[in-house]
C-alpha cells in the first residue's frame, strides 16, 4: 500500500502532469495479465481480441478503488488512454509472430528460436509497427479522418467511465462476474469434473459417404467453452451463421466424401476424427480464406482510392514524408535486415526489401482498419508470402520471416493508430501515447514469448490437434508448403480442392463488395467459413450459439446489449483465457 501511495502521490513528476508513472505502470501491469490471454486464444482459434476498451475499464475500477480508500489523487481520463494504450499494446504482441509464422516456421524446420532471440524479433518487429503509425497519424487522423471504430469505442468507453462513475461501475461488475464464470468453469472442467460436449445434432450411425460415422466421431457437437461464446458475441451474427455453414458443409460433407474415396485415411478408434483429416480439410479452408481476403482488401483499397482523390495531396503536413521519419525509417532497415541477416540468414537486400515493404503495407492495412475496424494482416502476410516465396524459392524461412515482418508491423501500426484516435477525441499527447506503446510492446514482447514457449515447447506435436487447432499457424504453413514444394505438399486430391476453394473465395467476396450494404448481412462470409475447415467443427459451432446468443439480447433489449454484451463477451474470453494458462501452469508443477 505504502509503495502504491508514493507512486500515487509522485505520478505527476513523470515526464508530465498527464504522462505519469502509475498510467505506465498500471498499463503495464494489465497488458502482462492480458497478453497471455491473446496468445492462448490465437492458439486456440487464431483470433485475438483488442483489448483497449477492458483495459480502460480496469484501471479505472483499480485506481477508482484505490483513491477511495487512501485518498490518492484521481485517476484521470488522460491517465486512462495512456494506460490502456501501453497494456493494448502489450497483448497485441501476438501480430508480432507468435501465433503464426514463427510456430510455422518451427513445424516446417525443426529449428527452436531461444526465449531472447524471439523477445527482440517480436519486439523490434512491433517497433517498426510503431514507427509507421507515426508516420501515417496525420493523413490518417487529421487529413483524412477516417473512422478507426474501435478507438471511437474506446473514447466513448473512458468518456463515459469518467463522466458517468455508475456506468463504470456496473460495466465493471458485469466484467467481473463474466470473468469469474468462465475462469472458474474452465479450472473444473480442467481438474475436477470434465464437461462433456452436447450433441448439436440428433445422432446418428447411419451412413455417410458409405461410412459408418455418428455426429459425435465428426464433432458435430457443443463445446462447453465460455470462451468460444464470448468469441461469437463479439464476432457478430453474420460471422457466426458463416462458421455454421462452414462446419457444416466441411464436416458433413466434405469429410465423409473424401475418406470414402480413399483421399484421406482416419484413426477408426479416436473418439473425433478431426486430428486425422485437417491435413486435407485446411488446403480448402485456406483457399477460401486467402482468396476472399486479398480481394476484399483489394476491393476496399482501390474504392478508398476511388474516394480519397485528394488523400496524400498535402505531402508537406505528412510525416511520412519528413527527414525524421524517412532517417528513423533508414535506421529500422538496416537493424531489422540485419536481424533476419542473423537469425534466418535472409539476404540483406531482402531484409531491407521487408521493411520498406512494411511500410507500404502499413498505409494500406490503416487505411482498410481505419474504414472497416479490421486488420487485414492475414491478407497482408499472405500477399508477402507469395511475393517473397516466387522471388527466394525454396526458402522457408524468408518465405515466413519476411511476411512476418509486414504482418506484424501492419498490425501494430493498426492499434496505435484506433488508440490514437481514441487521444485525438480526448484531447491527449499523442507523443505520450506513442511512449506508451512502446513500453507496452516490451512488455509484451517478455510476456508472449515466456508464455508461448511455456504453452507450447514442442509446436510439430502438439499444434493442429484437438487441443491447440491454430488455424492461424495451418495458414501461414500451409502457404509456404506450397511455395515451397508446389503440388507435393498436397495430400491426394486437395490439390483440386484448393483451386475449387480458391474460386469460390474470389466469387463470394466480388459478390459481397458489390452488392448493397443492407444485402451483405445475408450474403455468407468465405473467411469465416474457410476458417471452419481448419478448426474443430464443435468449436464452429460453439462459436454460432454465441453470436446467436448476442443477436437475442440484441433483438430483446438493445440498450443492455449495446451497455453490457461486448464487456461481458470480453470477461469471459479472459476469464477462461487465463484460466487456460493458469491450467497448465498447475500441471507443470504437479508433474
Amino acid at each position: 500500500m505504502r509503495v502504491l501511495r508514493e507512486i500515487s502521490t509522485g505520478a505527476n513528476t513523470f515526464m508530465s502532469s498527464q504522462l505519469t508513472m502509475r498510467s505506465i505502470l498500471t498499463g503495464l501491469v494489465i497488458g502482462g495479465l492480458l497478453t497471455p490471454c491473446n496468445v492462448y486464444s490465437g492458439l486456440k482459434i487464431g483470433w485475438s481480441f483488442n483489448m483497449s476498451i477492458l483495459a480502460a475499464l480496469l484501471s479505472y475500477g483499480l485506481w477508482a478503488a484505490f483513491s477511495r480508500v487512501t485518498g490518492a489523487p484521481e485517476w484521470s481520463m488522460q491517465e486512462s488512454v495512456y494506460s490502456q494504450t501501453s497494456a493494448s499494446a502489450a497483448a497485441s504482441i501476438i501480430s508480432g509472430g507468435l501465433v503464426a509464422p514463427i510456430p510455422a516456421y518451427t513445424m516446417i524446420t525443426g529449428l527452436t528460436l531461444s526465449a531472447s532471440i524471439l523477445i527482440l524479433w517480436v519486439f523490434l518487429v512491433s517497433l517498426l509497427g510503431v514507427l509507421v503509425a507515426v508516420g501515417l497519424r496525420h493523413q490518417m487522423l487529421v487529413t483524412e479522418n477516417l473512422v478507426f471504430p474501435v478507438g471511437v469505442a474506446t473514447a466513448e468507453t473512458v468518456r463515459d467511465i469518467h463522466e458517468s462513475s455508475g456506468h463504470g461501475r456496473r460495466k465493471l461488475l458485469a466484467l467481473f462476474i463474466a470473468s469469474i464464470l468462465a475462469f472458474s468453469q474452465k479450472l473444473i472442467s480442467e481438474f475436477w469434473m470434465v464437461l462433456p460436449k452436447m450433441p448439436f445434432l440428433p445422432s446418428f450411425n447411419g451412413l455417410l459417404g458409405g461410412l459408418k460415422l455418428s455426429a459425435k466421431k465428426l464433432g458435430l457437437v457443443l463445446d462447453p467453452s465460455l470462451l468460444m461464446v464470448g468469441f461469437g458475441m463479439i464476432m457478430g451474427f453474420r460471422s457466426g451463421l458463416s462458421m455454421l455453414f462452414g462446419a457444416l458443409i466441411c464436416w458433413l460433407g466434405i469429410v465423409p466424401m473424401i475418406i470414402s474415396k480413399g483421399f484421406q485415411d482416419f484413426d477408426a478408434n479416436g473418439e473425433y476424427i478431426f486430428g486425422s483429416v485437417v491435413g486435407w480439410t485446411l488446403w480448402p479452408g485456406v483457399g477460401l480464406m486467402v482468396s476472399a481476403s486479398i480481394t476484399t482488401f483489394l476491393l476496399s483499397v482501390g474504392r478508398s482510392i476511388l474516394k480519397k482523390k485528394t488523400a496524400f495531396k498535402k505531402l508537406p503536413e505528412n510525416f511520412l514524408w519528413q527527414p525524421r521519419f524517412l532517417g528513423a525509417l533508414s535506421v529500422f532497415a538496416v537493424v531489422l535486415a540485419a536481424a533476419q541477416y542473423f537469425i534466418f540468414s535472409i539476404s540483406w537486400g531482402t531484409g531491407v526489401l521487408a521493411v520498406l515493404a512494411s511500410v507500404l503495407l502499413g498505409v494500406v492495412s490503416s487505411r482498410v482498419t481505419g474504414e472497416t475496424g479490421i486488420a487485414p494482416i492475414g491478407a497482408l502476410g499472405k500477399v508477402t508470402q507469395l511475393s517473397f516465396g516466387f522471388m527466394n524459392p525454396g526458402q522457408i524461412a524468408t518465405n515466413l520471416m519476411t511476411a512476418n515482418v509486414t504482418g506484424g508491423a501492419a498490425g501494430q501500426s493498426s492499434d496505435l493508430l484506433h488508440d490514437l484516435k481514441a487521444g485525438l477525441l480526448l484531447q491527449v499527447n499523442h507523443y505520450h501515447q506513442v511512449i506508451a506503446q512502446c513500453f507496452g510492446i516490451a512488455m509484451g514482447a517478455l510476456v508472449g514469448t515466456m508464455v508461448y514457449l511455456f504453452l507450447i515447447p514442442d509446436p510439430a506435436k502438439q499444434l493442429l490437434t484437438d487441443e491447440w487447432p491454430a488455424p492461424a499457424v495451418a495458414t501461414w504453413k500451409s502457404v509456404a508448403d506450397l511455395v515451397a514444394k508446389g503440388s507435393e505438399a498436397f495430400p491426394l486430391g486437395a490439390q483440386e480442392a484448393l483451386w475449387i476453394s480458391l474460386i469460390l473465395g474470389i466469387t463470394m467476396a466480388l459478390v459481397e463488395g458489390w452488392m448493397p450494404k443492407k444485402m451483405r448481412l445475408f450474403w455468407p462470409s468465405a473467411s469465416a467459413m474457410g476458417l471452419a475447415f481448419i478448426i474443430p467443427a464443435w468449436t464452429s459451432l460453439t462459436l454460432f450459439v454465441g453470436s446467436l446468443l448476442a443477436l437475442v439480447i440484441h433483438r430483446l433489449h438493445s440498450r443492455f446489449a449495446k451497455m453490457f454484451v461486448l464487456v461481458i463477451a470480453a470477461g469471459l474470453v479472459t476469464g477462461e483465457s487465463l484460466a487456460g494458462v493458469v491450467s497448465v501452469v498447475l500441471k507443470a508443477l504437479w508433474h
